[in-house]
């Protein structure tokens, strides 16, 4: 029986020295910076030879996962610490609601070559509940304008 690939969402290991907070750094093949732009709403990918760990550094995004024909949000924010593993194979994309840019650290893992189709946008089944982003935004006291 084959393990199903699961998204997973968790918050940083830190160590305080002084006023200072240090966060664990994640282990990568490769580290990228990117910058979701405001007033964004990304279309999906898919990546077949690589796994994300996204962390945001600036501001706020949503990032939609696309698993058994069904959306699911991460509300993701530089107020709260967190790295979210997204496995090869599963589609995702990014909401910002926001007027302000989000910049992220994608620590990214290699399983082959970089595979031409994994930058090419996908279809969407069916239409982003922006509305639900939204609210999962607004839960986090995050402004939200767009």
């Amino acid at each position: 029986m084959a393990l199903v690939k699961q998204v997973e969402v968790r918050l940083l290991d830190s160590i305080k020295s002084g006023m200072v907070e240090f966060y664990t750094p994640q282990a990568s093949h490769e580290t990228m910076l990117a910058q979701i732009p405001a007033s964004t709403i990304d279309d999906l990918f898919v990546h077949h030879f690589q796994t994300d760990q996204l962390l945001v550094v600036r501001g706020s995004f949503v990032l939609v996962i696309l698993q058994n024909r069904e959306y699911h949000y991460i509300p993701l924010s530089d107020r709260q610490p967190k790295v979210v593993t997204i496995p090869p194979g599963i589609p995702h994309g990014a909401i910002n609601l926001s007027q302000e840019p989000c910049l992220l650290v994608n620590a990214v893992l290699r399983h082959g070559p970089t595979y031409e189709k994994d930058y090419r946008p996908l279809r969407k089944p069916f239409p982003f509940d922006i509305a639900k982003a939204r609210t999962l935004l607004t839960e986090l006291a995050l402004p939200v304008t767009a």
